[in-house]
């Protein structure tokens, strides 16, 4: 369009200047050849304008990101390696078509095209994945997200229950995150009301949380065990401790560390803290030691809110490393020919020898630890270092032996003896030999294709998205800079492009070793919230969610590193910081680390 001037200039032309022109194109047009002048031109239009819908049609992402012309901005690859963005890719085509045929409802069948409620109700794949969203730069999602978040009530029929361990690590572990890195206030108002709801869960006379709970009558009911699960004990304190710092409600603090009490003060033997516990009692009520079901996240939880609260409270890192250690000890073998490091459970300290998906968080935990105990003897982070890549290179052996390339969720694995089988037995002869050869366990393994080869046979074949395996490669990626782990978790994603994408969403897969494979109807909301985020933080080029700033709880959400301010410190009986410190340098929500604000500008 002309500037406004020159339209206005115009319309003061002669008339006769006017009817020259009118002539003169007239003449032109009255040539043959310039006769298909103006189809021509309109034909080029049309291409102009309807070209980029044919090619793109059927498409699941969003637009490439092009950065602003501006010399100072660093290029694109060093932003976003083409990796991420399909990485990216995926998260749009997954939460695209939940948007399509589950929308508010928790979680998408993506076989079927359902919709399922089975996580409360109230959307639990928005909530779940809201700072997916915001580190991938999906800010049109996050923001329909927020619309979501601002109606929900929370609400449960009179005679229904909530799961309080998975609405922690879900719902209110999505909120806090969302909130961390956005500072939208919403996130903390629904933060705080979905946090207070669930409270009732801890009036028992243990103060141990029940199983399930009513947000809108306080009624509480136990689980079909009998018993409270050493996951759902410890599993809460991350997001209630972050909770009461934000809010400065005290009894968040006091219901979830009155359950570190009870671990802290347990008569066990060498830090095994059994899988069961009684509500009543606080005490245990079995003999299983464990890092899978049951208790994983629990052990996650002794490391992390320790490095949460900026490294205030010993209590938690004692009974962490008191555990690991023994972990290390008892529940760590090696299989005969094949050299593979696992880690089981073991009850009254018989080990089962079955090895779960689940426990491959194991590694990044591990390596996590290694990382950060800077108080530790070199020998013990030594140890800690190599259990954490011993295990995460049968995690990886266990996808790359299948001919998908995806990982059972359960393995039985070949037994040796139960004394030269022990992971620790051989590195102690290892170590007495004068460290010759390899350490156990670490040596150049090979995918073996050969089923009675593998030294394990799977007893659940099932691969259900889940993150543990790429979230261990994440971390032992970002703690030690090894190229190997990010080469390996882009393997992963290629299985998960290739035997798990559908035209409607992503699926869990049935039988990992047969393909073509087939599916489940189910596109479980961690998907979105823990898989792809690490996937896409791993090959990402610039550390936008650094982990000396940041704390993944067991869900992927990252809370930020806080410090206990002085008045805090007195009313919850924490030691003033060693050096007189006390004062809280945790950067506020509103403003994100430099890296974080430079990555999402692209996509604004």
């Amino acid at each position: 369009m002309l500037p406004f001037h020159t339209r206005q200039s115009n319309a003061s032309f002669p008339p006769k200047r006017t009817v020259f022109s009118v002539q003169s194109l007239q003449l032109l047009y009255s040539r043959p050849v310039l006769r298909w002048l103006p189809y021509l031109f309109g034909l080029i239009l049309t291409l102009y304008l309807f070209t980029p819908f044919l090619f793109s049609y059927g498409r699941d992402s969003l637009p490439t990101p092009t950065l602003p012309l501006d010399d100072n901005k660093l290029p694109l690859a060093e932003v976003l390696s083409y990796r991420a963005q399909k990485v990216r890719d995926a998260y749009v085509h997954a939460y695209s078509s939940y948007k399509k045929d589950a929308w508010e409802w928790d979680e998408l069948k993506p076989l079927s095209g359902g919709k399922d409620n089975n996580f409360n109700g109230w959307g639990v794949s928005i909530f779940d994945s809201l700072d997916t969203m915001w580190i991938m730069g999906l800010h049109e999602f996050f923001h329909e997200g927020l619309e979501i978040v601002e109606k929900a009530t929370f609400y449960v029929s009179p005679k229904d229950y909530v799961p309080f361990f998975e609405t922690i690590i879900r719902y209110l572990g999505g909120l806090l995150s969302a909130y961390a890195l956005s500072g939208e206030p919403i996130l903390l108002k629904k933060a705080d009301e979905l946090g207070a709801s669930l409270l009732p869960a801890f009036k028992t006379p243990s103060g141990l949380p029940m199983y399930a709970v009513n947000p809108m009558t306080g009624t509480t009911r136990g689980g079909w065990t009998g018993s409270v699960l050493l996951s759902e004990a410890l599993s809460n304190q991350m997001e209630y401790k972050y909770l009461a710092h934000l809010t400065n409600r005290a009894e968040y603090f006091e219901v979830t560390e009155r359950i570190m009490d009870i671990m802290y003060n347990a008569t066990v033997t060498d830090g095994q803290l059994p899988t069961q516990w009684d509500q009543n009692t606080g005490k245990p009520t079995n003999l299983q030691f464990s890092v899978g079901a049951y208790a994983d996240s629990a052990h996650e939880y002794l490391l992390k809110q320790w490095l949460l609260t900026a490294q205030s409270e010993p209590k938690a890192k004692e009974l962490y490393l008191k555990v690991v250690d023994s972990m290390i000890d008892t529940l760590l073998y090696v299989t005969p020919n094949r050299h593979l490091v696992y880690v089981t459970d073991a009850t009254n300290g018989s080990p089962s020898h079955k090895f779960e998906h689940l426990s491959c968080f194991l590694p990044g935990l591990l390596a996590l630890g290694a990382h950060t105990l800077d108080g530790l003897p070199a020998a013990q982070k030594e140890r800690h270092a190599w259990a954490a890549e011993g295990i995460a290179t049968t995690c990886w052996l266990s996808y790359a032996d299948q001919a998908s390339g995806l990982g059972p969720d359960e393995m039985m694995m070949a037994r040796g003896d139960s004394t030269s089988g022990k992971w620790v037995n051989q590195l102690e002869q290892w170590e007495a030999s004068g460290r010759s050869g390899v350490t156990p366990g670490l040596g150049d393994h090979k995918p073996e294709r050969n089923l009675a080869a593998r030294e394990y046979h799977a007893i659940k074949t099932t691969y259900l998205l889940r993150p543990e395996t790429v979230e261990s490669f994440y971390i032992l990626w970002r703690t030690t800079g090894a190229e190997i782990w990010r080469e390996r978790g882009w393997a992963v994603f290629e299985a998960i492009e290739k035997h798990a994408r559908l035209e409607n969403g992503y699926a869990s897969v049935a039988n990992v070793d047969k393909v073509p494979v087939s599916h489940l109807d189910e596109m479980p909301s961690f998907f979105l919230a823990e898989t792809l985020k690490y996937l896409y933080l791993m090959f990402v080029e610039q550390d936008i969610i650094p982990l000396d700033k940041y704390v993944f709880n067991t869900e992927a959400h990252p809370l930020p590193i806080f410090e206990w301010n002085p008045k805090e410190r007195a009313q919850y009986g924490i030691a003033p910081k060693v050096g007189g410190g006390g004062t809280n340098r945790w950067l506020k929500p509103s403003s994100l680390t430099a890296a974080l604000t430079n990555h999402r500008r692209w996509f604004a």
